[in-house]
């Protein structure tokens, strides 16, 4: 394994799987590593709990689970996640870290388009979705749907974890070299700002399709149960309100949730990965991209043509209705190395649901026409 700091590739996550540090009830099937992640599975039961919770430098999980639980649901066979409920999930892995080697977790894409909100609980953690360097133990989702209800399974991943040596991300100058040698947006960047905050600024698109007019989907209030296993099933009249531009901008609906989208596309070259970053009240009282990780090979086009792929946000206002406008600055992108590049990369040879993605729903909805 190399002695590199950044974060882990694939081939380095599938050893520390090897030696032992990444362990399973069930077996971990190659799948599950991504090209700078691994997927992790939901365990048979998920516990119904009062609220949301950090364990603390003195507990454990269980026994937080044990003081503020209500019930169980089994998994087993699959079972409902109530809308605006908090479950909290033993995980099928659990991790062995050895020393200099923490870890971090976010949603997967579709999770958080299903604006489910989810986040990585372990023994003795003050932070949410961060592993410490060395931790041994088991390992938690909390887990709330907030637009639907879902239908999950035993073995459903909702979230996925990165394993890093030191620091990842890259300073200001190195960001420059990497946009002049791959663009890592389809656009002019202001050397200026990209020295003052090493990260890239995203913006808003709300001039809606060429045809259509689309610029966004709004989740409807009272809707089915969305099974998270049924790939392009759902009809996404069903459960979003198309939103056409009109050239004023977009109203957001307090506690309302929204999909849009990025003006750029973006490039991840192959020995990097990128992390939008959440939420910022300077920007407005509203949060946007709930799964802010982008994967080596995002956009890449390895043939060196123009790549790129707009980014999915997923965006939710909060206490007052806020106005967002067509190319406003809604996040910042920050690219973070690798400690060598993945021995698969994203896109379609592996599968991956959003390359080459527009404005685009999570997988389990048909294409809107």
């Amino acid at each position: 394994m190399t002695d590199h700091t950044g974060i882990f590739p694939s081939q380095a996550i599938r050893e520390l799987i090897d030696q032992g540090a990444i362990t399973a009830s069930v077996p971990i099937n190659g799948e599950m590593v991504q090209p700078a992640s691994l997927d992790l599975r939901l365990g048979a039961t998920a516990y119904r709990v009062q609220a949301s919770f950090l364990p603390g430098p003195e507990t454990t999980v269980e026994e937080k689970i044990r003081q503020f639980g209500m019930h169980a649901v089994d998994l087993t066979n699959g079972a409902v996640l109530e809308k605006d409920c908090v479950y909290v999930v033993p995980l099928l892995e659990s991790l062995a870290l050895p020393d200099g080697i923490s870890a971090f977790a976010n949603p997967k894409s579709s999770t958080g388009r299903l604006d489910v909100f989810t986040r990585l609980i372990s023994d003795y953690g003050t932070r949410f979705d961060l592993v410490r360097e060395g931790y041994a133990g088991p390992l938690y989702a909390e887990v709330s749907p907030r637009a639907f209800s879902i239908f999950v399974r035993m073995g459903a991943t909702l979230t996925q974890l990165r394993l890093r040596r030191g620091q990842a991300a890259i300073d200001a100058d190195a960001l420059w070299r990497l946009h002049e040698e791959f663009g890592l947006v389809d656009c002019e960047l202001d050397r200026g700002e990209v020295r003052e905050h090493a990260s890239i600024s995203l913006k808003l698109d709300l001039g809606g399709d060429a045809q259509s007019g689309l610029m966004g989907y709004r989740a409807k209030k009272h809707t089915a149960v969305v099974d998270l296993g049924m790939i392009d099933y759902y009809d996404p009249l069903d459960f979003w309100e198309p939103i056409l531009a009109t050239g004023k901008g977009i109203i957001l609906n307090p506690d309302d949730f929204y999909i849009l989208a990025t003006r750029e596309a973006i490039t991840v070259p192959p020995d990097h990965a990128a992390e939008m970053i959440a939420y910022d009240t300077l920007v407005g009282e509203f949060r946007v991209h709930y799964a802010g990780f982008f994967d080596p090979g995002f956009g890449y086009d390895p043939s060196g043509n123009a790549g790129g792929s707009r980014g999915v946000l997923e965006v939710r206002s909060h206490d007052v209705p806020f106005l967002l406008e067509h190319e406003q600055i809604v996040g910042r992108l920050q690219y973070e190395r690798l400690t060598a590049t993945p021995d698969r990369l994203y896109g379609m040879d592996i599968g991956s649901s959003y390359q080459g993605q527009g404005l685009k729903l999570a997988k389990q909805f048909r294409k809107y026409s």
